[in-house]
């Protein structure tokens, strides 16, 4: 019985100590750039010395940053989005190589097409992990939706 209450206590301890570290606040944004066609803009802006891990990452262990959208017959997907930022390439004998990653600021544009002239919406979920030079956070998902189009 002690271990259960141990156990719980630490997953509650952990729970609450991660709810405090947020290294990574996301903004989501749509720009109009040709007729029916988008850049949709995930923008993480990173405090302090955490990083983001690039959608390569580059070795098997970190998470990469992953782009999840929920279907909607309106829109199209253009590939995957493209990276704007300092990309960082460096070693890391924790990962056992080279690793991608981003600090203080990154932007993914995603190209979307809408068919027809409805106002829509891009939904979906990003996942990402952060680290700095003392540990890793646990993977986080942050779902979005952004107005497209109309």
């Amino acid at each position: 019985m002690k271990k259960y209450l141990l156990l719980a206590l630490a997953v509650i301890g952990f729970a609450g100590a991660y709810a405090q570290e947020k290294p990574v606040n996301w903004n989501f944004t749509a720009k109009k750039i040709a007729d029916k066609t988008y850049e949709v803009h995930f923008t993480a802006n990173i405090t302090g010395n955490w990083h983001i891990y690039s959608q390569t990452v580059g070795v098997d262990g970190p998470v990469p940053t992953t782009f999840t959208y929920t279907k909607n017959p309106l829109l199209t997907v253009e590939g995957k989005p493209k990276e704007e930022g300092k990309l960082i390439k460096k070693k890391e004998e924790a990962w056992d190589g080279v690793v991608n990653y981003f600090e203080k600021t990154v932007n993914f544009v995603q190209i979307v097409k809408v068919k027809g002239a409805a106002k829509t919406n891009l939904a979906g979920k990003v996942e990402y992990m952060v680290c700095n030079d003392e540990k890793c956070l646990p993977p986080v998902e942050v779902p979005f939706n952004v107005n497209i189009g109309g």
